[in-house]
């Protein structure tokens, strides 16, 4: 069982299911995970070609990790009958109405987490807010933050700083009271709880592809490169509709080349780490980049 908490109320739920429907009720979208901390429903697709485990839930089945996370109680009680050995729950991160991203927060392996977060606070200036606190096994932590809706926040392992990952869009937190091999995941006494405070503008910035940063095009608006940036993070692997990452990263580098004159290229290099962040091969991206860059120069000015 997990630690005592007293912040916790009696009546509160001990079993992973019970855990996440009461998390669920809070609007938390969540999946059951196993002891490893992976999603604990087999994928459909783990005996079908390679092509096929691209599917994320459009198949109609589940099994497609944090693309099944939901609030609905009759879902996830499906989801937990599928995986009968789950011993904790995901929090989805980046989803309405609380769009969290989480801030792991490592003390292992030499690397100091916390200090590392409180260093980019006094050396870019901004305030850290008091926030949910979930003290993990190994002694690290994570801290829950909001994002504005509709702000993609890219996963990241050690870009902050070492011993801080981000946990964004497309990815999860276990959630307090799930068991682990490691241990049990718990809401660290006296910290607050929903909602998350907002992540610090400054700190939101830095979570961005250090490319979409520097980006200060002439002939386009360096919001406007921003802009461009975020569309491509938005891209939804596979896509619908024609918005997937290549239908993307060619409409944003179209655009790039058709309003930014000589700093078009800096923008593309923008598009191209942002368009890797979502998953597409390096690669393939640049090979996209460069049919964008013909097609603009076939186009009429």
């Amino acid at each position: 069982m997990p630690p005592t908490n007293p912040d916790r109320p009696p009546a509160a739920p001990t079993t992973a299911l019970g855990l996440a429907l009461a998390a669920a009720s809070r609007g938390l979208a969540v999946i059951p995970l196993s002891r490893t901390k992976l999603p604990a429903v087999r994928s459909p697709h783990r005996d079908e070609p390679r092509s096929a485990r691209r599917c994320r839930g459009e198949c109609g089945r589940i099994g497609h990790g944090v693309h099944d996370a939901t609030t609905d109680p009759e879902m996830i009680r499906e989801l937990f009958a599928a995986a009968p050995w789950a011993t904790g729950y995901g929090i989805a991160c980046g989803r309405l109405p609380h769009c969290l991203v989480g801030l792991d927060l490592d003390v292992k392996n030499d690397q100091d987490g916390p200090a590392a977060l409180q260093f980019l606070a006094d050396t870019h200036g901004f305030p850290l807010p008091p926030a949910p606190t979930v003290l993990t096994p190994s002694g690290g932590r994570h801290l829950w933050l909001t994002a504005p809706a509709g702000t993609a926040v890219p996963n990241s392992v050690g870009r902050l700083a070492p011993g801080i990952d981000v946990r964004g869009t497309g990815g999860y937190l276990v959630g307090p009271g799930s068991r682990t091999t490691a241990g049990t995941y718990f809401f660290a006494p006296g910290t607050p709880r929903l909602p998350a405070p907002a992540v610090p503008p400054t700190l939101l910035d830095l979570m961005q592809p250090a490319a979409a940063r520097s980006a200060s095009p002439k002939g386009a608006s360096g919001k406007q490169a921003v802009g461009l940036v975020r569309f491509v993070l938005d891209a939804i692997p596979g896509g619908k509709n024609g918005t997937g990452r290549n239908d993307r990263l060619f409409w944003a580098a179209c655009r790039a080349y058709e309003t930014a004159d000589r700093d078009a290229d800096g923008i593309a290099a923008a598009l191209i780490e942002a368009a890797v962040h979502t998953g597409l091969p390096e690669p393939e991206a640049r090979a996209t980049v460069a049919s964008a860059a013909r097609n603009a120069r076939r186009s009429p000015v």
